[in-house]
């Protein structure tokens, strides 16, 4: 992986992570759609080689998975 990509990648991680931290006020639903929709956009990054269509569409379906994971049973 070029240092490049690593860099992004990692800075994408960290802002996730920072953004996640400062969701106290929402919901557990909401939470779990935003750290599912972090994870989907990284993963999607990383799978495609960083286009924009894989990590937009990793973004959708971890948003989704996050939505029904965090629902309260």
């Amino acid at each position: 992986m070029k240092t490049t990509q690593k860099f992004a990648f990692s800075l994408l991680a960290t802002v996730v992570l920072l953004s996640a931290a400062g969701c106290e006020g929402m919901s557990r639903q909401d939470k779990s759609t935003v750290i599912g929709a972090g994870a989907g956009a990284i993963g999607g990054s990383v799978l495609t080689g960083g286009s924009t269509l894989g990590t937009v569409g990793g973004a959708a379906v971890g948003g989704v998975i996050g939505n029904e994971v965090g629902k309260n049973k």
